[in-house]
This record gives C-alpha cells, structure tokens and sequence, in this order.
C-alpha cells in the first residue's frame, strides 16, 4: 500500500523541473528620459524579452544591434503581393480553359484561348522584368 502511494507522487504532469531554475528577483526603475533610452537600445537589439536584455548587459554579454531597411521591408511587401496575384492567376487559367471548352464552340473557344495566349506571354515577360529588378535591388542595396 506504501509503495503504490509512492509511485502516485512520483507521477507529476506538467512540464520537467529546469537544472538551474531562475528564483532570484532583481527590480529596476528608471525616469522617463532612462526609459525612453532604455526602449531604443532594447529595440536595436533585436533581443524578443526585456528581462533577457537586462541579464545580458548587466553579465557583459556581446550587445547586437539589428537594423532593418524601412525599403527593403516594404519592397518585400510588395514583391510577396505580386506573387500572390500570379498564384492566384496560375490556379485560375486551367478553370478559365474548362468554362471556354465547355460553353463556346470550338471555333469561338480557340479564338479566345489564342487572346488569353497572348496575355499570358505578357504576363510572362512581366513576371521576368520583376526578377530582373529584384536581382538588381538585391545587387545594390541589400549587399551584406
């Protein structure tokens, strides 16, 4: 009975116990101006907890700084909207080819599938010109 009581306790849910869990607590208050400098060193450092940025700078630890290009950001953006239209217009073609076999005839169909080629091939050079800039971008400004 004394051992299958045992065996119940040992039995814990949850996470595991950490080696070396962190128990001490240490507060620091700092005035408007310090805050304020402290947010911009926090947020140059790229580091996700401010707790973790304390711990660093008060052991000395190598301080990062990250950057990021306000325009690299944004023609990221704009370059990932293009390729959502182009999905969206590469899963469209072949239900727009269906619906023109279906409800044209042959002659009416072929002719507006050779309209639909020529777009297309359009839209080809387009999306060529688009990698073209981007390697270029890339070339001159993002260069590491």
């Amino acid at each position: 009975m004394k051992q299958e009581n045992i065996n119940r306790r040992r039995r814990k849910g949850g996470r595991p116990a950490k080696n070396d869990p962190a128990t001490e607590c240490v507060m620091v208050r700092f005035n408007a101006r310090e805050y304020a400098r402290f947010l911009t060193l926090f947020e140059q450092s790229g580091v996700k907890a401010k707790a973790v940025f304390i711990k660093a700078r008060v052991f000395n630890q190598p301080f990062r700084v990250v950057k990021t290009d306000r325009a690299a950001l944004e023609y990221v953006a704009k370059l990932t909207t293009f390729y959502a239209q182009f999905r969206g217009i590469g899963t469209n073609y072949n239900q727009v080819v269906k619906e023109l076999h279906s409800n044209f005839s042959h002659k009416k169909a072929l002719a507006l599938l050779f309209k639909l080629e020529k777009l297309t091939t359009e839209l080809a050079v387009t999306g060529q010109q688009i990698i073209a800039l981007s390697k270029e971008y890339e070339e001159k400004y993002l260069q590491k």
